[in-house]
């Protein structure tokens, strides 16, 4: 009896059955670009190997104005479809299933021939795009159909058409992009028109044996985006139209609100997938934050979907799916969603690779062979390096011992993971841990190594990582490093459930004094069970001018000034956007002239406001579920941090 017995469960899709519920989800890792097919086909066909039950590609342009940038991999002509055969052979071969995404970028495209519903530019891209018309349109569609059929020429199982993300058509469905006002605009009959005539117009070239899969964004988290009644109405257009799957995406890549990073909770959005389940009858796939084998197996059980989808968990371990249904759990590599090597590689433009796994995307570059001549080896510090050496090591048949003065493994992981929002990183350190001891690594902790303890070694590897430098700072023995705060060594540990959690350095010109400090550490100090006793500063020490505090205060349309100038001084005409947090089931309070407590209260700290339009800037999920944090030196507003820091240091102005 498998513990999951609905993730490893078949699913029938008519002309083909999956073996089971598991999607690889699309992630665009560069290798197409790089134009090694060879290292390509390997990538897919090891997580064909893992048991995956179908990969979806990363994103392929139907044509030049649509890729994500200048020469983004597609199938343009004979030649790219010889090379995807490449692919799809060696994926057949290993036994799997996969999928190539059209993807078009619209006016996410980093290039100047970008093209779209509107000419309005994207925040993410400096280029407006070309607004089309009738005749651009259909060339669009007759695209994005070749490539489809190409795709079914280079033997893929299928295609995924990218609807969701902000991209090209969901452009066309949302009004924060689409503003026209002919057969391709206005009512949402007409913004829904394109995509449901690209899947139908796919099928129909296709055939019945082949997946097409729509990827529908569930939530859009833009200003104008889609309302649930037009996610619904398009998700059954388009499975009268001929979809196979319905896979579900959340928010658009300019949104503000985070949606796969590890602050996000897991399977935060399946509920929005288990709602649309309801409404259609084609099988669902749910997206986002699902990176483990019990998230998958539960969203299942609870009926939220038919299918889960997984991408960057693939780069951490493609045998994900094998570990699970053979009874391995706990060998199973997690993904920590730290998005540094996948993400953010992808948007410098560097090879996608992984944290956890140095060898995703690199499997014909980083082979561990085993050893004719095995060694004994000993690696100083159980840090991440040292840890990762000593796996690789024994893997490959190396006798290892590992050191460490901690009494525990994982280094600064230890400390890492005491920061709120990185809980996953208490299941990097546990399988960590377990992997040294499943590949009988020996583990000696508790003190340091000296040249008694590493003779005898053929080799020896320093891997004990960095210490804080010490600033040549007068004063700076009165600071805390960062260890000494998240290690609990002072008073401070009453912080650790902080998300604001600092070391402080404390110099003759600033004092963290008791009138701040206190009831920040009393309220976490409390929370945690601990007791709390502050330090009193130095006598000598002067006490700084008091400075604007942050403070909170309602929705408006407000600009600020700051007396003493700095800040105030750059956002001369600077018209910002402030809301303040609801009580439940109350409507939201403003701050005007008018409500002389509250102004009173501003000019008190400070900083005084000017008289605005009173209005609600902030409309929809976010003034619904954030709260503003206030005037501080770093931004207006804490839902916008980024956005007004940005305009705050170049000086620009912003509309209201």
């Amino acid at each position: 009896m498998t513990a999951y017995p609905h993730l490893l469960a078949p699913l029938p899709l008519g002309h083909i059955t999956l073996p089971n519920r598991v999607l690889m989800g699309s992630m665009h890792t560069g290798l197409e670009e790089t134009g090694d097919w060879n290292r390509v086909a390997e990538f897919y066909a090891a997580r064909a190997r893992g048991g995956v039950a179908l990969m979806v590609t990363g994103g392929m342009a139907p044509n030049r104005e649509g890729g994500v940038f200048p020469g983004a991999a597609g199938l343009f002509t004979a030649q790219d479809v010889e090379n995807h055969r490449v692919v799809t052979s060696r994926v057949h071969d290993a036994g799997g299933l996969i999928a190539m995404q059209i993807l078009h970028a619209g006016r996410y495209a980093y290039g100047k021939e970008c093209v779209s519903s509107s000419a309005i530019k994207s925040p993410i891209s400096p280029f407006v795009p070309q607004e089309l018309d009738a005749a651009g349109i259909e060339k669009q569609i007759a695209d994005m159909v070749t490539a489809a059929v190409r795709a079914q020429e280079a033997g893929y199982d299928g295609v995924e058409v990218m609807g969701s993300e902000g991209y090209f058509l969901n452009q066309f469905l949302a009004r924060h992009v689409n503003k026209r006002t002919d057969d391709w605009g206005g009512s949402f009959e007409n913004r829904m028109r394109l995509p449901v005539e690209v899947v139908r117009r796919v099928r129909a070239a296709v055939g019945p044996a082949f997946i097409v899969i729509f990827r529908i964004s569930l939530i859009d988290l833009v200003p104008n985006g889609s309302t649930w009644e037009e996610v619904v109405l398009l998700a059954r257009a388009v499975e009268a139209a001929g979809a196979t799957l319905l896979n579900t995406g959340i928010g658009w890549h300019e949104a503000r609100i985070p949606t796969i990073a590890t602050s996000v909770p897991r399977a935060a959005f399946a509920h929005l997938t288990g709602r649309l389940r309801t409404e259609v009858t084609l099988p669902v796939i749910a997206s986002n934050r699902i990176n483990a084998p019990e998230v998958g197996e539960q969203i299942l059980a609870d009926g939220l979907a038919d299918m889960v989808s997984m991408a960057r968990p693939f780069l951490a371990d493609p045998d994900f799916v094998i570990k699970a249904a053979s009874g391995r759990r706990a060998e199973i590599a997690p993904c920590i969603a730290c998005n540094q090597a996948c993400l953010d590689h992808t948007f410098s433009g560097k090879l996608t690779s992984c944290l956890i796994n140095p060898r995703a995307c690199h499997e014909t570059v980083l082979t561990y062979a085993p050893t004719l001549a095995p060694k004994r080896i000993g690696i100083v510090g159980a840090g991440p390096a040292g840890m990762m050496t000593a796996l690789v090591a024994a893997e490959r048949g190396h006798k290892v011992v590992l050191f460490d003065r901690a009494q525990h493994v994982g280094g600064q992981l230890n400390l890492a993971r005491k920061v709120p929002g990185k809980d996953e990183f208490d299941g990097m350190v546990d399988w960590f841990g377990s992997e040294l001891v499943r590949r009988g690594v020996e583990t000696r902790l508790g003190r340091e190594a000296d040249l008694v303890d590493l003779t005898g070694f053929d080799e020896v590897v320093i891997a004990t990582g960095v210490a804080p430098r010490e600033l040549a700072i007068e004063g700076h023995e009165l600071a805390m490093r960062y260890s000494d705060v998240l290690q609990a060594h002072q008073w401070v540990s009453a912080l650790r459930s902080s998300a604001r959690a600092v070391s402080v350095l404390m110099s003759q010109s600033f004092w963290l004094g008791a009138h701040t400090v206190p009831p920040l550490i009393w309220r976490f100090g409390a929370r945690n069970g601990a007791s709390v006793t502050l330090p009193k500063p130095p006598v000598d020490w002067p006490r700084p001018r008091p400075r604007p505090r942050p403070v909170r205060f309602g929705c408006c349309s407000a600009k600020l000034k700051n007396r003493a100038g700095g800040l105030g001084k750059q956002l001369a005409g600077f018209t910002a956007q402030l809301c303040m947090p609801r009580r439940q089931n109350d409507r939201r309070r403003h701050l005007s002239a008018n409500n002389p407590c509250r102004t009173r209260d501003f000019a008190r700290r400070g900083s005084r406001v000017d008289r605005g339009r009173q209005r609600d800037p902030l409309r929809g999920p976010i003034a619904r579920t954030r709260a503003c944090r206030a005037f501080d030196c770093s931004g207006i507003c804490g839902s916008y941090h980024w956005w007004c820091r940005r305009r705050v240091r170049t000086g620009r102005k912003t509309r209201d």
